[in-house]
């Protein structure tokens, strides 16, 4: 091992593997709290003109999987939310399965030095692609946080945030 191989690998503090183990305890997580709505709340349910969770859940799959498929692919798309009509919250778990998927993939095609590269996300966020995939981790528990508040006004006990 050379000394830059040696720098690189002491220097990093959580593997590929570990990121995407963590991300996608996430996505389990938040998957517990849309199960966790009443259909119709789902659609609904918004406190101080809040969107309501399933628009939330729109946009964490129109960001997750595509935002991956752009990073693997180096294509630069726009954000798209909302680009096919889903009605019922079987539906969105269909999706949110599907992405997991499609996330796991794209994620093999990616290199450790992948990481470091800049990329334009959605046209909008140029930057490493580390700070893209913490920023998509971020939003999604940022906003998971409302489904939270949601359930409890709604009298219904969220997961535990630390059942991933």
């Amino acid at each position: 091992m050379n000394t830059s191989e040696i720098a690189q690998s002491t220097a990093q503090v959580i593997s590929k593997e570990d990121l995407l183990k963590h991300w996608q305890g996430h996505r389990s997580l938040t998957r517990k709290v849309i199960e966790a709505f009443p259909e119709k709340e789902f659609f609904e349910f918004s406190i101080g003109g809040m969107r309501p969770f399933s628009a939330l859940t729109s946009e964490f799959l129109a960001m997750g999987a595509p935002a991956m498929k752009g990073i693997v692919e180096r294509q630069e798309e726009p954000y798209q939310e909302n680009s096919e009509e889903l009605t019922t919250k079987a539906q969105y778990l269909e999706k949110w399965d599907r992405a997991t998927e499609d996330i796991n993939k794209y994620w093999g095609q990616l290199s450790t030095e992948n990481f470091s590269e800049t990329f334009n996300l959605f046209g909008a966020y140029n930057f490493p692609v580390i700070q893209n995939i913490l920023y998509l981790i971020d939003n999604e528990i940022h906003h998971r946080g409302q489904g939270y508040v949601y359930l409890r006004a709604l009298g219904i006990e969220p997961p535990f945030f630390w059942e991933r």
